[in-house]
């Protein structure tokens, strides 16, 4: 009986741990555009993620892309939030900026082409402060989406003389 009684208690602390470290799970996939096989090119990215943030919340991810690929990162969070997300990716061996979606108009989508292989670092920073659509409630947290797409480069000129 003491048995059972513990592997009763451990399995429930368990599913309450999961269960809180799965507030936002699949965000990323239920919220963030995207745009299936079927509709076009791009595929999902196992790299995406989704995330409990904090107003002013900076966390960063590192992923893998490849030589020959196209690439579309989307970010997306609750309207709690606000609607815009900001976001920069790096080379993660030079540290060089590569985008800066401050600099282009707050877009919360960017395709790229990859013409080597190489890891990246992807920082993303939630807004501080009280946002317009919730009255200027400030809110504890909420759920971020990063998703990332990628498909074959398309090939380009002449594929054979």
């Amino acid at each position: 009986m003491k048995y059972f009684l513990t592997l009763v208690i451990t399995v429930a602390m368990s599913a309450t741990m999961l269960s809180q470290t799965s507030v936002c799970g699949q965000f990323h996939r239920k919220y963030c555009v995207f745009e299936s096989k079927s509709a076009g090119k791009w595929d999902y990215n196992a790299q995406s993620r989704s995330g409990l943030f904090n107003q002013g919340m900076v966390s960063k991810l590192r992923c893998v892309i490849y030589k020959g690929m196209d690439y579309r990162i989307s970010v997306c969070c609750e309207t709690l939030l606000g609607e815009k997300v900001s976001y920069k990716i790096y080379d993660s061996r030079t540290n060089e900026l590569l985008f800066d979606n401050k600099t282009a108009e707050d877009t919360q989508s960017f395709e790229f082409q990859s013409v080597s292989t190489r890891q990246l670092v992807i920082e993303v920073v939630v807004p501080q402060g009280a946002t317009e659509k919730d009255k200027h409630k400030s809110t504890d947290a909420a759920c971020v989406g990063l998703l990332i797409e990628h498909k074959i480069t398309d090939k380009q000129g002449f594929s054979a003389y």
